[in-house]
This record gives C-alpha cells, sequence and structure tokens, in this order.
C-alpha cells in the first residue's frame, strides 16, 4: 500500500513537472497555440537580408507584433507581420527594417501613419525601407565605389 502511495505522488510530482515545462515554453518562446489577437498584414522589401521569422515589429521601440513569415515574390521580398489587434496601422504606415547596434539583430520599425484609412486584416504596408546591409558597404568602401 505505501508503495502504490508513493508511486502516485511522484507520477503526479512528475506531470505538474511536464505541464509547468510546457508552459514555460510556450511563454519564453513567444508561441501562439491558437490563432492569438493578431491580424497580418504584408509589407515587400527590395532585401530583406538577415531579417528572420520571429523577430519583433516595433513602434516606438515599443514591440507590437512579430515577423510571422519570409517569402519571395518575383525579386522582391515578402515579410507577413502579425500585428496585435490592440494596435491599429493606416495605410500611410511606413516599415522599415532595422538592427539593433552595430552587428545586431533585425527587426521592423513602423512609422504609423494619419491619413484616417486604418489598414485591415490582409492589407499590404505601401511604403517600405529596406535595412542597411554593412557588408556591401564595407565592399563599396574597400573597392573604392562609395560615392
Amino acid at each position: 500500500m505505501e508503495k502504490a502511495k508513493l508511486e502516485l505522488v511522484v507520477g503526479v510530482f512528475v506531470l505538474v513537472g511536464i505541464v509547468c515545462l510546457g508552459y514555460l515554453s510556450i511563454k519564453l518562446g513567444k508561441l501562439e497555440i491558437i490563432g492569438g489577437n493578431r491580424y497580418d498584414v504584408k509589407a515587400e522589401f527590395d532585401s530583406v537580408s538577415g531579417l528572420k521569422a520571429g523577430a519583433t515589429v516595433e513602434i516606438a521601440g515599443v514591440e507590437v507584433g512579430r515577423v510571422k513569415g519570409i517569402a519571395l515574390n518575383g525579386d522582391r521580398g515578402v515579410v507577413t507581420l502579425a500585428i496585435r489587434n490592440d494596435v491599429k496601422l493606416y495605410d500611410d504606415t511606413i516599415a522599415s527594417i532595422k538592427t539593433r547596434g552595430i552587428i545586431g539583430e533585425k527587426y521592423v520599425s513602423l512609422s504609423i501613419g494619419g491619413s484616417g484609412e486604418i489598414l485591415r486584416a490582409g492589407g499590404r504596408i505601401r511604403d517600405t525601407e529596406s535595412g542597411l546591409d554593412l557588408e556591401e558597404l564595407v565592399s563599396q568602401y574597400i573597392h573604392g565605389k562609395v560615392k
């Protein structure tokens, strides 16, 4: 009887531990299990070099979403942004790819407009600025092609 009781307590303890690890993995990884409270918008860039799915999307330094996916459309990169529902973007929003620090991670910075026309789910951000490619600048400097 004592052995069965001990095995039951250990089993419950292990089960609670597994549930806690799963919860922490989801929260720390910022994963969404079911849909979430976000809507998607797309932006086309000339270059998305260094940008990865899962990168942050910020407005004035505050995280408002994540990069959901990156695809190729002809010779341009199409970035799908998952934006929180409480954040309203307008159709004259500008999306820029920025870098944290000199050689830090890439993220998308949004400058919201004020046109009055709200960008709906599935909409497209028309004005974009590709990130600065440090390797290309160094190459141009070395080869004397800096203007």
